[in-house]
């Protein structure tokens, strides 16, 4: 009696190196192998893949890394991330108000080496106030007039 189930055989016809699957690919063939009855070397040869393949496949998605199934990388949890980001802002905006900050003290070098190199008191042909003119407090201040 002739069943009505078929193998299918697939034969390869040319060499290649790597197969590249899916995202979507390489979920089904895990959730495949969470089936009942049906085991991870099974799975594996059906869809002509190293078991050992689709263990790491399994294993990483597991750990919530269906984009680092894709990747072959790890994936950061979200709230690291967001920390990560915030910390990125953070330094920025101080590079930003340091840079502004040596930008200021640049200019006041090159104001203060343009007074020295003129050589000359601001208040050279001015009186300057004499100590009478001193509050009571004791305070001090030199002023042109």
């Amino acid at each position: 009696m002739p069943s009505s189930k078929t193998d299918t055989v697939h034969v390869i016809t040319s060499v290649q190196r790597r197969r590249r699957w899916s995202v979507f690919e390489k979920k089904s063939i895990i959730e495949e192998t969470y089936e009942p009855g049906k085991s991870v070397s099974y799975v594996a040869r059906k869809h002509g893949v190293a078991a050992s393949q689709v263990f790491m496949w399994r294993r990483k998605m597991e750990e919530g890394a269906l984009v680092g199934i894709k990747s072959e990388e790890t994936v950061v949890p979200q709230t690291e991330y967001k920390q990560a980001l915030d910390r990125i802002k953070r330094l920025e905006r101080l590079l930003g108000q340091k840079t502004e900050e040596v930008e200021i003290l640049k200019e006041a070098i090159k104001i203060g080496r343009e007074k020295n190199l003129s050589g000359t008191n601001p208040c050279q042909d001015q009186e300057i106030l004499n100590e009478e003119s001193v509050p009571s407090d004791g305070s001090f201040s030199i002023q042109c007039l």
